[in-house]
């Protein structure tokens, strides 16, 4: 690792999968954020911050729970799935499939990226998310859903 990239990571504090990007229309949240690291963080938006304290913990969800951990196992009954899906959020998610054979004989991993509405997530058991190799890589909102959103 080069000086530089050394000094951009102590100053930003980059960590795989924890990061927060906005583009013009909406927030993406990295899955690996656990909800206390989300309501720590400036640059996550106060918005978000108030909603996660506010509908989010209101489920009993303990404060080291990662995003991807909670999104992968969340039920649609849940006071949670109903803020998020109040809000309109959607996942990136990364399906890890057997690829073709290569040269050799051995089979080449292929991966496989879909955003999809978090709904659609919420409708696959566990078991069924474990047999398409689902990996939750992020957490999309869109602004105006956050901005209309009453804390």
């Amino acid at each position: 690792m080069s000086i530089l990239e050394e000094s951009i990571n102590q100053k930003s504090g980059y960590e795989d999968y924890k990061y927060v990007m906005q583009d013009s229309g909406s927030y993406a949240f990295g899955a690996a954020f656990s909800y206390e690291e989300c309501m720590s963080d400036d640059n996550v938006p106060f918005k978000f911050k108030a909603v996660i304290e506010h509908y989010i913990l209101k489920d009993d969800i303990a404060k080291d729970t990662t995003l991807e951990s909670h999104l992968y196992y969340m039920t649609a009954d849940s006071f949670a799935a109903r803020t998020y899906t109040e809000l309109k959020a959607r996942v990136r998610v990364w399906m890890i499939t057997e690829g073709k054979r290569g040269l050799f004989g051995s089979p080449k991993p292929s991966n496989r990226e879909q955003v999809i509405p978090l709904k659609e997530l919420m409708g696959l058991s566990p078991e069924e998310k474990g047999e398409r190799n689902l990996k939750i890589g992020e957490l999309i909102i869109p602004k105006l859903a956050l901005m209309s959103f009453s804390v």
